[in-house]
């Protein structure tokens, strides 16, 4: 028989049997509704987190600190050139973290103080919510968090502008706060920018503190040339007697930690899969076992038991097939209106708008792919059992 010709006839069940046949297919898309809905939440938390914490800069950025071990390493000017100096290093960039006080608008607050150059931003992925960072040249302009602006009930946009008057508290011999030795800038500051933030956190020029004097930064952050050489480069920093720690490290174990949550979730899925499965097989013998007169009159014609099975398996997989594009689309929809009430509970709460579900090209496609082959198995047994049918039998079936 002509391929045509039993597409035909396996396309006979949708209208003699549709209501069963719709809600096999039914049954099949609220499988692969499952894996692609689960799965995909395991994918958007996964981009989520690494677009908060990576950027392209913090990629082959080491951050240096001092070893636990005293044994008389700084993380002063002289220790800056000596890394520099590495092969593969282009920058290194002075971090000096105090804790403070914020004057604004005859209000003070507690805050910590982060005192660098202007690079430090863009390096450290800092998401700007309104104005801008301050440049290398701008001593006197500060950046700050979000949070400050709620603690002062003033909208983000009118803290542009606005003088502040820090005050910076030294850390004793033992690194902890002294509020005893402080250190007021001569000249106040201004605000440029504000960004997104939970803790009131101040951003300034580490040259705007000119008479402060500094023993040894809280950290450096060794910029290498490329991910490539980011390994050996920590190694000769650690070999120098300082502790080396980059943000490659904590993306390879979260993927790590994401792949194994996108496995847990994916088999869940493949439970509501198999209950398909399941109902799809159903549908498939009964069908053989109505059609078993219309197989034998087939035969008794001249139709070949690989024609038979054919019929059978193709219709298979096309409810296969037409279930799994179902389901993903019934997957992409539950996705998307869990997102809005997320998103819509997030806002209402000050937080900010995410996408909590993703779904690469690839995986869609072989979801589908995958609802298609399931479909195709489940019409194996009953191909091979409707080719093996007696035809004088199947004229006397009743």
């Amino acid at each position: 028989m002509r391929f045509f010709d039993l597409l035909k006839l396996s396309l006979r069940m949708f209208k003699a049997r549709t209501m069963r046949t719709l809600l096999t297919i039914l049954g099949m898309s609220v499988g692969i509704a499952a894996i692609i809905f689960l799965v995909s939440f395991g994918y958007g938390l996964q981009h989520t987190l690494l677009q908060k914490i990576t950027t392209s800069d913090a990629l082959v950025t080491l951050d240096v600190t001092l070893g636990k071990t005293d044994d008389g390493e700084k993380l002063d000017n002289t220790t800056i050139e000596k890394l520099k100096a590495l092969p593969n290093v282009t920058d290194v960039i002075p971090v000096l973290e105090l804790a403070g006080q914020e004057k604004v608008d005859n209000i003070t607050l507690d805050t910590t103080t982060v005192s660098s150059t202007a690079s430090l931003l863009k390096n450290e992925g800092l998401k700007i919510e309104s104005g801008r960072f301050f440049t290398q040249n701008e001593t006197n302009s500060i950046v700050i968090t979000s949070a400050v602006a709620k603690v002062l009930n003033v909208p983000l946009e009118e803290m542009l502008g606005k003088t502040v008057t820090l005050t910076l508290f030294q850390n004793n011999t033992s690194g902890q706060t002294d509020k005893k030795s402080s250190y007021t800038p001569d000249t106040p500051y201004t605000i440029v920018g504000v960004i997104t933030g939970e803790e009131n956190i101040v951003y300034l020029s580490l040259q705007s503190l000119t008479t402060l004097s500094v023993e040894s930064y809280t950290k450096l952050k060794v910029k290498c040339s490329s991910t490539a050489v980011l390994s050996t480069v920590r190694d000769e920093i650690e070999g120098q007697g300082f502790v080396a720690s980059s943000i490659s490290e904590t993306i390879d174990q979260a993927n790590t930690v994401f792949k194994v949550i996108q496995i847990v979730l994916m088999v869940f899925g493949m439970i509501a899969l198999i209950v398909s499965a399941i109902g799809m097989f159903n549908t498939m013998t009964i069908a053989l076992l109505e059609r078993t007169e219309e197989i034998g009159i087939m035969k008794a014609i001249g139709a070949s038991r690989s024609s038979i099975s054919l019929m059978f398996i193709m219709e298979s997989t096309l409810m296969g097939f037409l279930g799994a594009l179902g389901g993903v689309i019934l997957g992409y929809l539950e996705g998307s209106i869990v997102n809005i009430l997320i998103n819509l509970i997030a806002s209402r709460f000050g937080g900010e708008a995410v996408n909590l579900f993703s779904s690469p090209l690839w995986f869609i496609l072989s979801v589908i792919l995958f609802g298609a082959f399931i479909g195709l198995l489940t019409g194996i047994f009953p191909a091979r059992s409707a080719s093996k049918i007696d035809t004088l039998e199947a004229l006397r079936y009743k």
